[in-house]
């Protein structure tokens, strides 16, 4: 027996949800950003509220699928099929209904037919196609799995665990928007109770893999009146079987269908209770619960890799025996310390800032092993988009899934955090063979989000045009983030005058958890390195940074110049100004078919440089810097493009250089700049080769470090 849907008649329902798409994919192209996200969230809540009508939203989904298709071939357009996909998805996560196999079956053809797309369109139905295998072959599989890693439910049979790390800016947030942000986010650890997720997940599970064979009200029943020992033992035994199925593949649904139906018949015969006291005729809805959210601001440096390092090393338990053998026979590989550093038991303290007091070295070379370096590489070749992943069975990481809160200036923090995160496992690895790093990005302003420019995200000079980068080469993320990042700034108004509903409370947390779930393609945005030589009464100095969107230099001497001149100019002059003198040497390699033509000059009265990247993936060519030259007679202006540049001041001169428009990031008393690609740290393996004998994978891969935000379509440069 199998309980009835609600009493809405089918064609009136479908009617309505293929209303509900239509919008849907009609915001999705349109330009008005204030209710976008607001659709595909109600849809979400008519799901959970209503599960029997997943089957039907499926259905419409194909059908809105094979005419994308159609259109396709027509018109060369793609902006609706990520949306479709996205939202099937979802859709097939979170039924909590059993879906007919041949539904399923044609949900996968249909899929198999977009892999002729072109990337990374095709990538997206190649990971949606193995999430719907895995629901064939075993129903339930995707909601178990996914709840219990973001609960942390320690199993036996299921390890791997993730945590939500959100940071935010404190040049950004003030005390009443970090209150209110505070209080939405951290509202879900207050709704997390481990047996009701067990509960839940048992519910689901059976649900769907039994279809008619379970009475769902009855089950949920059941449930309630299991002591918590009993629920305990019986999704034990639901995980166990998901893992053993999912090992087996086709050949095991029917051993797991079998162990599913007499779980079900355990579960109802240790229930005392003989009537039940639900609505027999109703579906029980399965919503996901929401993960464990830690929020902080990022004022120090250190914070993201402390925040990783204690994940990795509190859960160092669970890694496989390899990795541990490996760890506690570190010194076996004389690494010239007197003393090893335990690095996890370090990690988990503090950040080591100055090593030389705490160790001593004899004449002896420490050295990363061949598997660490491989690691780093392979971390490096997955991060490729379009490519799949390597020796993937079984690997034992868990997820770190870091977003971060801000504009530019908290990509830029970021940026640096990575590279620094890469340098320190390139020595010796700590996180990488522990946990799966993922990074994702709300943009928020301290000023008003509509007077961000919509033109060229690296030209306008906005502080959100990271976030404009990326909602252009992805429009779904366009329509669910970067419009949440304006619900966000709203929120300290809105608290203070408490006009929220608990409803309307939860679409912050919503949105989050479907873009952690289904934001799963990375945008690679290029770094550069910055080498920074100042000026100092001991002497010239160096400093090493990292810039991900604009560098910004200037000479104070001449600003009130350039105030003074502006103000003349605003008049109409009978004569041009003429300026003489050069202030500046700039050496730089122009972007040409053979990238060798290197041009050495002087720049006339220079008063500021501006550099701003421009990524691959919206000049359809190769990632560059803009440098824009500014002059006190705007005659002078001129702009170059090239991948690397360097700038020397002349006459003792000197330069205020400030990145990624980051005040807390600004150098002064600078004599000369070198802006080039970043290099991966982790890519530099063949250096020593005499010591670390292994086949040099490096040379077949970008060596050029980019930040992997994630995002809904990615992008394949």
């Amino acid at each position: 027996m199998v309980d009835s849907p609600t009493g809405v008649p089918p064609l009136t329902l479908e009617s309505s949800l293929n209303n509900n798409i239509q919008a849907l994919l009609k915001e999705t192209g349109g330009q008005n950003a204030s209710q976008k996200g607001m659709l595909r969230w109600s849809l979400q809540k008519k799901l959970e509220a209503d599960p029997s009508c997943s089957v039907s939203l499926i259905r419409l989904l194909i059908k809105e699928l094979e005419k994308r298709q159609e259109m396709i071939q027509k018109t060369q357009s793609f902006t609706h099929v990520i949306p479709v996909m996205h939202t099937l998805y979802s859709v097939v996560i979170k039924s909590g209904v059993m879906i007919p196999t041949s539904l399923f079956q044609t949900v996968y053809d249909r899929l198999m037919k977009l892999l002729i797309l072109p990337l990374p369109y095709s990538n997206v139905a190649r990971s949606t196609m193995r999430s719907i295998k895995m629901e064939i072959t075993t129903p339930g599989s995707l909601y178990l799995r996914t709840v219990t890693a973001e609960q942390n439910l320690r199993k036996e049979h299921h390890a791997l665990q993730e945590k939500v790390f959100v940071l935010a800016d404190p040049a950004v947030f003030s005390a009443p928007l970090e209150a209110a942000v505070r209080a939405h986010l951290e509202a879900s650890n207050f709704l997390r109770d481990a047996p009701t997720m067990e509960r839940n997940v048992l519910q689901c599970v059976l649900q769907t893999g039994l279809g008619m064979n379970c009475q769902s009200s009855r089950l949920a029943q059941a449930l309630e009146a299991l002591e918590e020992p009993m629920v305990e033992k019986h999704f034990q035994e639901v995980v166990l079987a998901v893992e053993k199925s999912l090992k087996q593949g086709a050949e095991g649904r029917a051993n797991y269908l079998n162990k599913l139906q007499h779980i079900y018949r355990d579960i109802l015969s240790a229930s005392k209770e003989e009537r039940p006291r639900l609505d027999p005729g109703s579906v029980r809805s399965t919503a996901m619960p929401f993960p464990e959210i830690h929020f902080l601001l990022w004022r120090e440096e250190e914070d993201l890799w402390n925040l990783l390092a204690n994940f990795a090393c509190s859960n160092s338990a669970s890694v496989d025996e390899e990795e541990k053998d490996k760890r506690d026979s570190v010194q076996s590989r004389d690494s010239g310390i007197v003393r090893d550093l335990n690095d996890c038991d370090d990690a988990a303290k503090s950040p080591v800032r100055n090593h030389a007091p705490a160790i001593s070295r004899r004449n002896a070379y420490k050295n990363s092993s061949s598997a660490d370096k491989l690691s780093l590489v392979r971390e490096k070749m997955e991060a490729c988009p379009g490519s799949s992943p390597l020796l993937d069975e079984n690997r034992g990481r868990h997820t770190a899934r870091v977003v971060v809160l801000g504009d530019n200036r908290v990509l830029g923090r970021l940026s640096k955090a990575y590279h620094s995160i890469r340098k320190r496992e390139s020595k010796h690895l700590i996180l990488t063979n522990k946990l799966n790093i993922r990074l994702y990005y709300i943009p928020v302003t301290d000023g008003d989000p509509s007077l961000s420019s919509t033109g060229s995200p690296c030209q306008d000079g906005g502080t959100l045009s990271l976030s404009s980068l990326l909602g252009r080469v992805d429009p779904w993320y366009n329509s669910n983030i970067n419009s949440l990042g304006a619900a966000i700034s709203k929120l300290a108004g809105k608290q203070a005058k408490k006009s929220e509903s608990p409803v309307q409370n939860h679409f912050l947390l919503d949105t989050l958890c479907y873009y952690l779930r289904c934001g799963t393609q990375p945008v690679n945005l290029p770094l550069y390195s910055v080498k920074i030589t100042r000026s100092s009464s001991e002497g010239q100095s160096v400093v090493e940074e990292v810039f991900v969107s604009h560098l910004e230099a200037d000479i104070p001497e001449f600003r009130h110049l350039k105030e003074k001149l502006s103000k003349k100019m605003s008049v109409r002059l009978k004569k041009p100004i003429k300026v003489f003198g050069a202030v500046i040497s700039v050496s730089y390699t122009k972007i040409a078919l053979s990238r060798r033509q290197v041009v050495d000059g002087e720049a006339p009265m220079i008063c500021g440089v501006v550099v701003t990247s421009e990524p691959a993936a919206l000049t359809s060519g190769v990632n560059h810097l803009t440098v824009m030259f500014n002059s006190l007679n705007p005659v002078y202006n001129s702009t170059i493009k090239t991948q690397s540049i360097s700038i020397r001041t002349l006459e003792d001169r000197t330069l205020t250089v400030c990145l990624d428009k980051d005040s807390r990031r600004t150098y002064t008393d600078v004599q000369r700049l070198e802006i080039t690609p970043c290099l991966d740290p982790g890519c530099d393996i063949g250096s020593r080769r005499s010591l670390v004998q292994f086949v040099d994978f490096s040379k077949y891969l970008d060596k050029a470090l980019s930040l992997p935000i994630q995002t809904f379509t990615g992008v394949t440069v």
